[in-house]
């Protein structure tokens, strides 16, 4: 053992100095990206965990900028089912709609209806091509589930539809000029290429921040394991349509981690691989050499999280992401600070210090996307919120994250609670958001990439902390962005 010991920062410990500045803060540009292929418009993921993103939570996320990473806490089935309707959810074209057949019967027509949240589907043949379009509006006063489609749908004859590369602005007139929600394009052989609806274009005008691929879906990643259905639960992931794979540990810096990367980045090289947590130097080298996209930093910082206090490991937050950061940073690798943020200066302090994006857990968990339960408790409402090393959530199938056997006895390394109710996440991350843009106004920096160059830090007392929140004060209200430490 060291003689000496090193001293571990959480982000409690420091404030950033403020310096000259010109910025307002509606002027930051706040963009940043996951991988050299993949841009967001605000600097936010959201964990992978059970009660804080499904599809919901994450189709809100990228629509205000950010980007949502499905837990992998459910089957291969059901988390593919979320990251495709996150996919499905906006398009600048559906290259592939769901479509039905002349003999589907009104009963299956139902089927995927509830299967897909999707109102009208394209009617083709065998071979493809467009006979027909069948609409909720079609089967209105239709009782015979047996009634099939054909007699339902509005046929080719009396179709509109367009050419596949159509302009959008032609769209926009076909669909103005002629009252229709859903327009299918269709190849020079009649064969269906495609649909553009409504819903679509209109969601896009509302949400001009959101952070979406190349063919205008919104970008999401999901979490995958190091267990003995990575690789199928990885393939079935990439197929739906996943951005990114998120390797899901505690501890990243393994040899069981490493393979899995290995794996990864030669069977799925066109799609981007994040690994983690590590908080060292050591740990983050090796997973830059393993090949990753980018690093989570982490190791038991979480509010809901006992990692450090049962396994006595760990490292504070601030000083972790400078470690990680000082090897990633050079080699272009990404550094994602996963934990510890618990109001909005923690992310400012985060990017601060190296990291390129911030992934939070109990501030959206609170929020009315999240898929934890609403709970009334002295006469407040409140969001159920668990840490995947909960025993709970262990025996749901998040144990080989800590390296145990659900089967078995579990030692926890967290714990279930309640985080206050915070309306919609909209809100929350203009909150957020607005921090950000605040704190890079007091530190003079146009962009996070000044942010970091310009960052002084000074490090505070216990009495400095206590200065800094409100005191000698009776609270009446907390805003949405503001918790007492108590």
């Amino acid at each position: 053992m060291a003689e000496e010991f090193s001293l571990g920062l959480s982000f409690d410990d420091v404030l950033l100095v403020p310096k000259k500045s010109s910025i307002l803060p509606s002027e930051s540009n706040i963009q940043s990206v996951l991988t050299n292929s993949i841009s967001v418009n605000i600097p936010i993921l959201s964990s992978a965990m059970d009660t804080v993103t499904e599809a919901e939570l994450a189709i809100a996320l990228a629509r205000e900028g950010g980007m949502g990473v499905i837990h992998r806490n459910c089957s291969i089935e059901e988390q593919s089912s979320y990251v495709k309707k996150v996919k499905r959810s906006e398009n600048t074209v559906i290259h592939k709609p769901i479509t039905v057949t002349e003999n589907t019967t009104l009963g299956q027509l139902h089927a995927v209806m509830n299967e897909h949240g999707v109102s009208g589907f394209p009617v083709v043949d065998g071979e493809g091509t467009l006979v027909g379009m069948v609409t909720n509006r079609d089967i209105w006063y239709v009782e015979d589930e047996s009634t099939c489609v054909s007699e339902m749908m509005t046929p080719k004859e009396k179709l509109i539809s367009a050419p596949k590369n159509v302009s959008q602005e032609k769209v926009r007139q076909t669909l103005y000029k002629n009252r229709l929600e859903k327009l299918p394009l269709v190849d020079a052989e009649g064969k269906l290429a495609g649909m553009i609806t409504t819903k679509d274009i209109e969601i896009r005008q509302r949400y001009t921040n959101a952070s979406k691929d190349q063919n205008g879906q919104l970008r999401v990643g999901a979490a995958i394991g190091v267990g003995g259905d990575s690789r199928e639960r990885a393939s079935a992931m990439v197929e739906s349509g996943a951005d990114a794979l998120f390797i899901d540990a505690a501890t990243g810096h393994t040899t069981r981690v490493l393979e899995v990367i290995s794996n990864l980045v030669s069977s799925h090289p066109e799609t981007p691989v994040v690994a983690g947590n590590v908080v060292t130097a050591e740990g983050a080298n090796d997973l830059v050499s393993a090949g990753v996209s980018a690093v989570k930093v982490g190791v038991g910082p979480g509010s809901i999280c006992t990692t450090r206090v049962i396994s006595g490991v760990g490292m504070p937050q601030f000083t972790a992401v400078k470690n990680v950061a000082e090897v990633c940073r050079p080699e272009g690798v990404t550094v994602i600070a996963d934990g510890g943020i618990r109001y909005s200066g923690d992310i400012v302090k985060a990017l601060a210090a190296g990291a390129d994006l911030v992934m939070l857990g109990s501030l959206l968990a609170g929020t009315r996307e999240s898929p934890g339960s609403m709970v009334n408790w002295q006469g407040r409402t409140f969001k159920e919120y668990r840490g995947m090393g909960s025993v709970k959530a262990m025996r749901k199938g998040s144990s080989d994250r800590y390296g145990q056997n659900a089967s078995g006895k579990l030692v926890a390394e967290g714990v279930e609670a309640r985080v206050p109710y915070r309306g919609k996440l909209a809100d929350m991350i203009f909150q957020l958001v607005g921090g950000l843009r605040s704190g890079m106004g007091y530190v003079g920096a146009s962009s996070l990439q000044e942010l970091r160059e310009k960052a002084e830090f000074t490090r505070i007392t216990s009495g400095g902390l206590k200065e800094s929140h409100p005191h000698d004060i009776v609270v009446t209200e907390e805003p949405i962005n503001y918790q007492s430490m108590d």
